[in-house]
């Protein structure tokens, strides 16, 4: 481990074999046959370490006592470049809310440089926030502290969860104020400034691909592509070689794997209950990783209509429920992409159905964890799954809350299913008890019946069923109106409880006694406050 940030050493593949902006001064504008422009973070009067990932750490080899330093505060806030960083900011387009919206870009996001660890891992560092890039179009570059700390521990959160996601380093207040209108309203306000350090083996998105084809710059399409796979699918170039194939070839099977990797993240997605919020195809990763943390959300009452992105209200595009098929809508975009250098409809066609069976397929085994049974059974469980998620919507019931729960019930000692079972273990996992009518009692117990009958085909013993199903259904999430009471307090000063939580999602699956008051149901005062239930995109 270093003790001092200075003992990173840098390999900035991406601006050394990418073609660059030949402009270097930083203005906004339109950038031509270049996957970057170098520009420089912004400087900060008064930057203080607010919070830091000693998990996210050790991905650079980077000690906490290195990450105590002043150093690591000026670094990783903009103020000072380490020898061999490399700083720029990617060029990229992308669709938002389904319209082409051409070049796009990080207009608020700065990479410094990638660096190797000791595992032989590529670790890209980007601040967001640090200031304006030739892709800010209007805006100045800066983020808030209420976006800043919302990003920072979604990050780890997701991590710690077991899903495929960017990494946050470090927040840090900037000790300037940012002017913001938070739900574009015509009210703005001052508001703290912060940055986040990412981590990514890449930070390339559907975009990157986006942006060259629709200029028809088929020649950098080709480069970032070649790139890409050599530098971030290396398994490709093995197989490729060995099998003699063509680039044609190589090209389908990263495709098929990016469709994989997608499908993987979708299903992680719904498994917890995350609402991305805004699925744009340049907030999707070529890596299958969550990334841009902005609105999202955690569904607390099952909802798959629920959307956290007041931008999204009305349509609803990127609502919980549709966030399997929004993926695959954004892979099509992919596809078209990327077609000039395939020329092959049907093997992206097949690529796409590969995304399908694929997503079906983690989805049923997924949900099959979840309910504590060995395998899916197609013959019972779609129906028995299908009527629960119907259930599940007639009174609001907190998702999180029900699957804990139900991992308690011993059914071969309960063999009488009735209503004083149902109220004993479910009743705190309801939001409003008076919705609780006798018609839909005996819908759940009837469920319960036939789950309880789906039971005993497997003969699981109650005690591994409960551990099994323990640890695919966490206690602890990142509820939002944690994040919220978080915020308000960090924006007195107080950043006590960015650090409880992120101690508590450390170990989101396991009972941590001392912590119960953070596995409660969202409050009744949260239910339509700002932060707490839909938030916009600014930040």
């Amino acid at each position: 481990m270093y003790n001092t940030i200075s003992s990173l050493t840098f390999d900035n593949s991406f601006t050394r074999e990418l073609p660059a902006d030949n402009e270097t001064a930083n203005y906004r504008r339109q950038v031509a046959g270049a996957c970057y422009s170098r520009v420089k973070p912004a400087s900060v009067a008064a930057p203080k370490l607010i919070a830091y990932s000693k998990e996210a750490a050790t991905l650079l080899d980077l000690s906490e006592a290195a990450c105590k330093t002043d150093e690591f505060t000026q670094v990783f806030v903009g103020n000072k470049l380490l020898s061999g960083m490399d700083s720029y900011s990617s060029c990229y387009g992308g669709h938002q809310f389904g319209t082409w919206a051409g070049q796009l870009g990080d207009g608020r996001a700065i990479n410094l440089g990638e660096i190797v660890n000791s595992k032989s891992e590529r670790w890209t560092l980007q601040l967001k926030g640090a200031g304006p890039t030739p892709y800010s179009r209007n805006a100045d570059g800066l983020a808030v502290l209420r976006s800043s700390v919302r990003e920072f521990l979604c990050s780890e959160a997701m991590f710690h969860l077991g899903i495929p996601t960017t990494r946050a380093l470090s927040v840090i207040a900037t000790g300037e104020m940012v002017e913001r209108d938070m739900f574009y309203d015509g009210h703005p306000k001052e508001e703290q400034g912060a940055v986040v350090c990412r981590l990514a083996p890449s930070f390339t998105r559907f975009g990157n691909f986006e942006i060259f084809a629709f200029r028809n710059d088929i020649a950098t399409l080709k480069k970032l592509l070649d790139y890409t796979i050599k530098t971030d699918f290396p398994h490709l170039v093995e197989e490729s070689l060995y099998l003699n194939q063509s680039s044609c070839k190589i090209y389908i099977k990263w495709f098929e794997d990016v469709c994989r990797r997608t499908a993987d993240m979708v299903v992680e997605w719904m498994r917890v209950g995350f609402v991305h919020g805004v699925m744009n195809s340049d907030n999707m990763s070529i890596l299958g990783l969550t990334i841009d943390y902005g609105p999202y959300g955690w569904i607390e009452n099952y909802d798959p209509n629920w959307t956290p992105n007041t931008t999204d209200a009305k349509g609803r595009r990127y609502c919980f429920g549709n966030q399997p098929e929004i993926a695959q809508w954004n892979l099509v975009q992919l596809a078209n992409a990327i077609y000039p250098l395939i020329e092959d409809v049907d093997s992206l066609k097949n690529a796409l159905a590969l995304y399908s069976t694929h997503f079906k397929e983690k989805w049923q085994n997924m949900m099959a964890s979840k309910l504590g049974f060995r395998t899916f059974e197609p013959q019972t469980d779609k129906t028995l799954i299908s009527s629960l998620f119907n259930i599940l919507s007639l009174v609001e019931t907190d998702m999180t809350l029900f699957f804990r729960k139900l991992a308690l019930v011993d059914f071969k000692s309960d063999d009488f299913i009735n209503q004083d079972i149902i109220l004993k273990y479910f009743i705190d996992v309801y939001y409003i008890p008076s919705q609780l009518t006798n018609s839909y009692l005996e819908q759940i117990e009837n469920w319960l019946k036939h789950y309880a009958k789906r039971l005993s085909k497997d003969n699981t013993p109650h005690q591994a069923r409960c551990l099994q199903m323990d640890s695919r259904n966490p206690k602890y999430i990142l509820r939002n109106y944690l994040a919220q009471l978080a915020i308000d307090k960090a924006e007195q000063g107080d950043f006590s409880l960015i650090h409880k939580l992120l101690d508590l999602l450390r170990n989101p699956y396991s009972e941590q006694p001392d912590k119960e008051e953070f596995a409660q149901k969202r409050p009744d005062w949260a239910r339509n406050r700002a932060g707490c239930s839909m938030l916009s995109c600014s930040s």
